[in-house]
């Protein structure tokens, strides 16, 4: 009886030990959890923040437009008091839309950086952009007008100066990124391979007293490839080993009709994942 009885007492002490466990890693993660809420919530504010002062921006920039559309109806009468207004005006509008294209980019770089990875988001940023690109076009018409009045307006010329530079710089900024991308896109899926006779290899440098790539091989005697299209290489021989290390059933050799082999990939990321060279040795 006192065993049964001290053999209940041990249960329940590990249970309980079990549950205090327990309650410690779901606290633990609750906090960690509670943690990542809160950035993100804070990172959040801060984007709307500067959503708002862009907002802000367009609407001190319509209100503006609406000034200079009114002053034009009196500048075929040659009104200085006109011209001068809406040459404050349009610099005004001019360097609004500066202060915005500059928050513009702020907030894309923090939706860059953020973990808060919304689509709508980033929709709403590419509006404001496609926004500010349409104004400046208005500009340009307004200039184009009031050159067709003979009206000359300096703080004009160089706003729209300013924006076409500006929209020019960041094109070329564009292109440039796209450029990179594609760039570090091909190199990240680019591969090279290799397959021939003992001989051949040794030829080349690529197999060394026994060793696969361990001195100045010849790089051009290999092909290059792209890793997402080429998962298959046939190796007219009926007899291959593979010499470089590649991870264990990523990869087959198959035979056809023939008996002739047929190198194949199964696991493209896994296969390439040690090295981007293949080196196979044909008999």
């Amino acid at each position: 009886m006192k065993k049964i009885v001290w053999i209940a007492l041990v249960a329940t002490c590990l249970v309980a030990c079990m549950n205090r466990a327990s309650d410690g890693s779901l606290k633990s993660e609750n906090d960690s959890l509670r943690m990542e809420l809160v950035q993100r919530g804070a990172e959040l504010d801060e984007m709307m923040g500067v959503f708002n002062q862009i907002s802000e921006g367009f609407r001190q920039i319509n209100e503006a437009e609406g000034r200079v559309d009114l002053q034009r109806g009196v500048i075929g009468e040659g009104s200085l008091t006109a011209q001068e207004q809406i040459a404050r005006d349009v610099e005004f509008i001019s360097n609004q839309m500066a202060e915005n294209r500059e928050q513009i980019a702020k907030l894309q770089q923090q939706l860059k950086n953020s973990k808060n990875n919304s689509v709508q988001l980033k929709k709403a940023i590419e509006a404001l952009s496609a926004e500010l690109d349409a104004k400046a076009l208005q500009i340009k018409a307004l200039q184009d007008e009031l050159a067709a009045k003979n009206i000359k307006i300096e703080q004009l010329d160089s706003a729209v100066t300013m924006l076409s530079s500006n929209n020019a710089l960041l094109t070329a900024q564009n292109a440039q990124k796209q450029k990179t991308v594609v760039e570090q896109d091909a190199a990240i899926h680019t591969a090279w391979f290799v397959f021939g006779t003992k001989r051949e290899l040794r030829e080349n440098k690529i197999l060394t007293s026994g060793e696969v790539l361990k001195s100045d091989f010849n790089k051009e005697y290999f092909t290059q490839i792209d890793i997402r299209t080429t998962t298959e290489v046939k190796l007219f021989s009926k007899s291959a080993s593979v010499l470089t290390s590649h991870p264990a059933g990523s990869y087959e050799l198959v035979k056809d009709n023939k008996g002739e082999l047929t190198f194949r990939i199964t696991d493209t990321s896994k296969f390439w994942s040690i090295s981007k060279y293949l080196v196979i040795q044909v008999r």
